[in-house]
């Protein structure tokens, strides 16, 4: 194959060679008064084009062999790429088939006289540049309105992406044609052709062996092996240090009966806040107090995936995801080559900017397939581009129209997105399990660490600090230099994952500063049996009183440092203070010394909760189709009411259920009013992120419909939503009890 691709390269550039070289003196001085500028650079488009060839060809080949040493690929795989070859093969056949009658037409000008060359007809003036011995008109079919458009559009943008010349434009009306009708939909096949779906369209061969829990994470280390930097060390040093734990899980689910199982599916984890030069940064920041919360979702998914059973790819380059996903050279305007190998493509909002740069048009056609890690969420009134737009809710983040609950979460504060989590270390050893020790085992010295480990952090924090260090001796792990640090603290400067932990297992309370907001560490903490002490936030920071929430996606508003600490695990593990106030300080400082605290992990923070939550989602979880949602069931449904101003995620948790998104079609009918014994004055269906919802003045009852912004984060205080909550297990919010 590799030769005949030499060969046909070889032919086509010597042909090039004789068609700029077998022209007369006096034809090459006379014929630009005949030629327009466009027809003049033809010849030069031909080795252009050829040249782009020849790179892409080049590419793909290396490909081929950094492949070979970086993934397994697989007999579908390979027999993609083949194909993908062979297409390039016909297009540079058809190419110097255009060539060589090109050499032919101007043999036959060359026994012309030569005014007949320098004159064109009137004919000639009118019609439209084909390229020679071509002509092609565009086609009005109502089947495809944007054809049209479309050609103009290559007529005069062709140039600015090379992907194009590799695709076989050249400028010329036909090759437009051929682009637009062969790897594009948007205009007819040519007559005579088959009417085929564009490759990148086609379905590749599903792969129907089923996922077997695993009970080792050595094909995750074999894949992460040949990535290396500090953000990936610290991702292979913490599964390899949770290793058994892990291993331990997987057992307890290949054992369970309540484990539903799936066909293995190809996965690629791309986390794009590691790639180019925002990586750059990202990994500079690793070793100096950055923040590493991200990370520690990376690694726990990326050994949830292999346990359960599923191939990985992982990748922190953008050059290595291009030739993944099997991307055209250049500029990302084109669709990819191939159909996407993967079933489920886990990335960050970087990552989703980096794969729309490489998929062209394909990007749409597959981005049911994405997962985005997003700490903080995005609620749906922020993620539909136009409806953000044009209400005002248009930021740096939002705006990529995906399903919502492709969003996936560090903790469960917007049921709008899926909850992903992370699953924390455990406090005793692996031959013993916390619940059977006795306190004596896991009795603390009366020493405090403080959660901030970067000096901006301690600024203004001195008086409540000093308040906590008359009670208990204080520490720190803040990176040098650090002048805000107060001289009574003891800093140990940063520590690795493996010490931090250490000194926690030492420590009585962990004390946070107000920031970072919705870190591990505090879960890992109260793991590892540590009280967690964390100031009240009033008013509540949010987007127009926070810089780190201003731009955000959302409309959080949040309490505290750490809201679910707060709200799902409380006292005696979590307390919440006025640091402003002495007496609270102090009175909460002795408080927790005169308490005993177990170590705990609520269940969806164990690697057990986080398999079975992640496997759910695997298995429930289809955002290809278009049909309504069936999961969470029906059955699990409980309508509420709310009142004027609250959003579902209110209504809902004041019921002790949560609001679950999913269930909302069942709500936007008509009969849900008269269910709920409301009467409806009009009825109308509107784009609205508070709709389905009720309007006391008036008695209007408003429908959505537009899907994606049915939000159980939205709230108006002229209407009561109309909210689908469902019941939880105990410890594990993301599924319901029918769930399973």
């Amino acid at each position: 194959m590799s030769g005949c691709l030499v060969l046909c390269l070889c032919l086509s550039v010597l042909t090039l060679l004789l068609q700029s070289l077998w022209v007369p003196v006096e034809m090459t001085r006379g014929e630009a008064a005949g030629r327009s500028p466009e027809e003049q650079g033809q010849r030069g488009l031909g080795l252009r084009r050829l040249a782009l060839r020849l790179e892409a060809l080049s590419t793909q080949v290396q490909r081929l062999s950094r492949e070979r040493d970086f993934t397994q690929l697989t007999r579908d795989d390979l027999s993609l790429l083949l194909q993908s070859f062979r297409q390039d093969q016909r297009g540079l056949a058809r190419l110097v088939e255009r060539q060589l009658r090109s050499v032919s037409q101007r043999l036959d000008q060359l026994s012309q006289h030569h005014h007949h060359r320098q004159t064109p007809t009137a004919h000639e003036q009118l019609r439209p540049h084909t390229g020679p011995s071509e002509e092609c008109e565009v086609p009005k079919d109502p089947g495809y309105p944007l054809c049209a458009e479309k050609v103009k559009f290559l007529h005069a943008r062709w140039q600015a992406d090379p992907c194009y010349a590799f695709y076989g434009v050249d400028g010329t009306t036909c090759s437009i044609l051929n682009y637009l009708s062969q790897t594009e939909d948007f205009c007819p096949p040519h007559p005579g052709r088959n009417n085929s779906v564009p490759p990148w369209h086609q379905k590749p061969h599903n792969n129907t062996a089923k996922a077997e829990v695993r009970t080792s994470l050595t094909p995750l280390f074999e894949v992460i092996s040949n990535t290396s930097g500090p953000a990936v060390d610290f991702i292979r040093t913490r599964v390899q240090r949770m290793s058994d734990q892990w291993v331990q899980a997987g057992v307890k689910m290949r054992q369970s009966r309540n484990r539903t199982q799936t066909n293995q599916l190809r996965v690629l984890l791309y986390p794009g806040a590691l790639a180019g030069s925002v990586g750059q940064r990202f990994e500079t920041m690793v070793n100096r107090g950055g923040p590493l919360g991200e990370l520690v979702q990376w690694a726990d998914l990326s050994a949830c995936l292999t346990i359960l059973g599923h191939n990985l790819t992982f990748s922190t380059s953008q050059h290595h995801l291009h030739s993944l996903i099997g991307a055209a050279p250049g500029r990302g305007s084109c669709p990819i080559q191939r159909p996407l190998t993967f079933d489920l493509i886990y990335t960050d909002y970087h990552g989703l900017a980096h794969l729309q740069g490489a998929m062209g048009l394909a990007f749409l056609h597959y981005q049911c397939r994405f997962r985005i890690l997003d700490s903080f969420g995005t609620e749906p009134a922020f993620n539909l581009g136009s409806y953000a737009r044009s209400r005002g809710y248009k930021t740096l983040w939002g705006s990529w129209s995906l399903q919502p609950l492709q969003y996936m979460t560090m903790f469960p504060h917007t049921p709008d997105n899926s909850f992903l989590g992370f699953a924390s270390e455990e406090a005793t050893s692996k031959e013993s399990r916390e619940e059977e020790l006795e306190p004596e085992t896991y009795g603390k010295e009366r020493i405090a660490v403080v959660y901030g480990k970067q000096d901006y952090m301690w600024q203004g924090k001195s008086e409540f600090v000093r308040l906590v260090s008359e009670e208990l001796e204080t520490h720190a792990t803040v990176y040098q230099p650090a002048p805000n640090l107060p001289r009574f603290v003891k800093n140990h400067g940063l520590l690795t994952q493996e010490d931090f932990l250490r000194l926690l297992r030492r420590a009585k309370v962990l004390v946070g500063l107000g920031f970072p907001y919705e870190g591990p560490a505090p879960i890992e903490a109260i793991a590892l049996g540590c009280v967690f002490l964390q100031p009240r936030f009033n008013p509540p920071h949010a987007s127009d009183n926070s810089d780190f929430y201003k731009g955000k996606p959302t409309t959080r508003q949040i309490s505290s440092q750490h809201p679910y600490a707060e709200t799902f695990i409380g006292k005696p593990h979590v307390w919440t203070v006025d640091v402003t106030n002495k007496t609270d300080v102090q009175e909460t400082v002795r408080a927790i010394l005169r308490s005993e605290v177990k170590p705990f992990i609520p269940q969806e923070f164990r690697c057990e909760g986080m398999l079975e939550r992640v496997n759910s989602y695997i298995t429930h979880q289809n955002f290809c189709t278009k049909s309504a949602p069936t999961w969470p069931p029906e059955n699990a449904l409980r309508i509420h009411l709310g009142p004027l101003g609250q959003s579902c995620q209110s209504v809902c948790h004041r019921s002790s259920h949560v609001c679950e998104p999913a269930l909302f079609h069942h709500l936007n009918t008509p009969a849900a009013f008269t269910r709920l014994g409301l009467s409806c004055s009009t009825t109308a269906q509107e784009a609205n992120h508070i709709f389905p919802s009720y309007t006391p003045w008036g008695r209007h009852c408003g429908l959505q419909q537009e899907p994606l912004l049915f939000s159980c984060a939205g709230s108006d205080p002229s209407h009561r939503r109309l909210c689908p909550c469902r019941a939880h297990l105990p410890g594990q919010v993301a599924l319901c009890p029918d769930c399973l």
